[in-house]
């Protein structure tokens, strides 16, 4: 690590501790020429491969944009977003490699966004997975009707339209 200081391409490392939930890593160095000490920042980059060929960093950002839309109008705020998109990070980040296409992080949206809103999740996979008739909707519904959702409020909610009215 070249020292900012005096240019020198040789330091030490004092000091290493892990910051950002453990996503990176901050050490303490000091030159080897001038002793003077300085500060370091280390993260894994997880790149994503675009349609178009173009790799480009992963964003929560994005996948938050990306998410809201089809969350418009529902019981959804910004704290959940962002934990969707830690969510899809976190997954993305298990499979151990640097570079993923961009239809996986559009994959790796959808099971999270089916626990967060069943709704959300249908508009996102309605345009995701490109829905041309209402044939692939209904389809839809009854697989999300066959397994139930590991959200507890949403889980209430179903059996309080399913249960029998007298």
């Amino acid at each position: 690590m070249i020292c900012p200081f005096c240019r020198f391409d040789d330091s030490r490392v004092i000091d290493s501790r892990p910051t950002d939930e453990g996503n990176q890593i901050r050490r303490r160095r000091e030159c080897t020429s001038c002793g003077r000490r300085f500060n370091t920042a280390e993260t894994s980059i997880l790149l994503v491969i675009k349609r178009s060929g173009a790799t480009e960093p992963f964003s929560r950002e994005k996948v938050v944009n990306g998410v809201r839309k089809a969350c418009q109008g529902r019981p959804v705020n910004d704290d959940d977003l962002a934990l969707l998109a830690q969510r899809v990070e976190e997954s993305l980040r298990l499979d151990g490699v640097a570079e993923v296409e961009a239809q996986e992080v559009g994959m790796a949206i959808l099971a999270p966004l089916r626990e967060l809103d069943e709704v959300a999740y249908l508009r996102y996979a309605s345009v995701y997975r490109s829905f041309s008739s209402l044939e692939d909707f209904e389809g839809e519904i009854a697989l999300l009707r066959a397994e139930p959702s590991r959200n507890p409020k949403l889980s209430q909610k179903q059996q309080a339209f399913s249960a029998p009215k007298n």
